[in-house]
């Protein structure tokens, strides 16, 4: 790994990252394909991670070989979303990492794979806790998100929308998806990654740092404030 280079802006992924939506995501790609006799397997989450919703629908309809268009499939599994949704909880040391970060005015921002419909039922709970950020970049239904992870377009508007539009370099990405990774790496930024303990570990290959838990994040390794507790 390259040495740990001090940065001035800090941007998340949401799922999986923050809240605890991975399984949510599944159980819904789950419920779907048992319509038709058919198994969405934790393999398919991984390659899912991170990408556009119509991608992400047109992988699932394709792996699973299901009778389905993709609006089909996206109309299905955002009936699911609209009742597990809601219940998204943190994952551990999100809250604490962002707070930390806000109270420090360090800029800070999400960059998500997901749509504005979904965040919103997401986030249904978190309202204040969303408005600590800086703003927010939703790949499947921002506009000048040409192209989803892994490609690093959602990474780099992200950081173009802060007031200051600092360099791809002096951003830190948190990720917990090869996907994610791989985005932020191409866009020339540093990756801290928090992967879930099921992942291969060479599917964590090109992220700065990998931690088991948001909990073991040093900002000072990063130049960043370090925790007052």
């Amino acid at each position: 790994m390259c040495p740990l280079k001090p940065v001035t802006h800090v941007i998340f992924d949401m799922d999986g990252l923050l809240l605890d939506t991975e399984c949510l995501y599944t159980r819904a790609a789950e419920i779907v394909a048992s319509e038709y006799g058919k198994t969405f397997t934790w393999e398919m989450q991984v390659a899912c991670m991170g990408l556009k919703a119509r991608a992400d629908a047109k992988y699932n309809i394709d792996t699973l070989d299901l009778p389905l268009t993709v609006d089909q499939y996206l109309d299905k599994v955002s009936r699911v979303y609209k009742t597990v949704f809601p219940s998204a909880q943190f994952m551990p040391g999100a809250e604490k990492l962002v707070r930390h970060l806000h109270k420090h005015n360090i800029p800070i921002a999400i960059a998500s794979g997901g749509a504005q419909d979904s965040f919103e039922l997401k986030t249904t709970n978190h309202k204040e806790f969303v408005s600590l950020f800086s703003h927010v970049v939703l790949a499947s239904t921002d506009p000048e998100v040409e192209n989803g992870k892994p490609a690093p377009d959602v990474f780099l508007i992200c950081a173009k929308r802060f007031p200051d539009s600092p360099n791809p370099d002096q951003c830190l990405v948190f990720e917990d998806a090869p996907n994610g990774v791989e985005a932020g790496v191409k866009a020339g930024m540093q990756v801290v990654m928090v992967p879930d303990p099921r992942l291969a570990q060479e599917k964590t290959k090109g992220s700065s740092q990998v931690l088991k838990s948001l909990e073991d994040f040093k900002p000072e390794l990063f130049g960043l404030p370090t925790y007052d507790d």
